[in-house]
């Protein structure tokens, strides 16, 4: 049950880049608001975090980054009709890195409180730097 949960999370996750690739290029006129770097921020760390509480194995917990990561690298060099979805620009590297980033900082989180380390204030004042 749990895996089939999981990987439903690693399914979204995977939509989740796609739908982000769609709205990190959006302009207002002529200024640029990336909103798929909002929501990739909001909501990559929060399905990770959902993974590691149902599984908190590695590959399992990180099954939503996996599909993200895999979405957004396959349609940004593949893309529909052989278009890329990820033009080179400073939206793009910000939302890959945003995403990247939110997503391995949760999954971190995951594994610290799976192992029982302290994390936070607590590891520097322990010393467990």
């Amino acid at each position: 049950m749990y895996a089939a949960i999981t990987a439903l999370l690693g399914v979204t996750g995977a939509v989740l880049g796609a739908f982000g690739l769609l709205f990190t290029p959006l302009y207002a006129g002529a200024i640029p608001v990336p909103l798929g770097i909002v929501v990739t921020l909001l909501s990559l760390p929060w399905l990770v975090r959902a993974a590691g509480e149902l599984d908190p194995r590695p590959l399992r917990a990180a099954a939503p980054l996996i599909g993200w990561a895999i979405a957004v690298f396959a349609l940004a060099f593949i893309g529909p009709g052989g278009d890329t979805m990820l033009p080179p620009t400073w939206q793009s590297m910000l939302f890959v890195l945003v995403g990247l980033g939110s997503g391995l900082w949760a999954l971190r989180s995951v594994l610290l409180d799976e192992n029982g380390l302290p994390t936070g204030r607590s590891r520097e004042r322990d010393g467990h730097l």
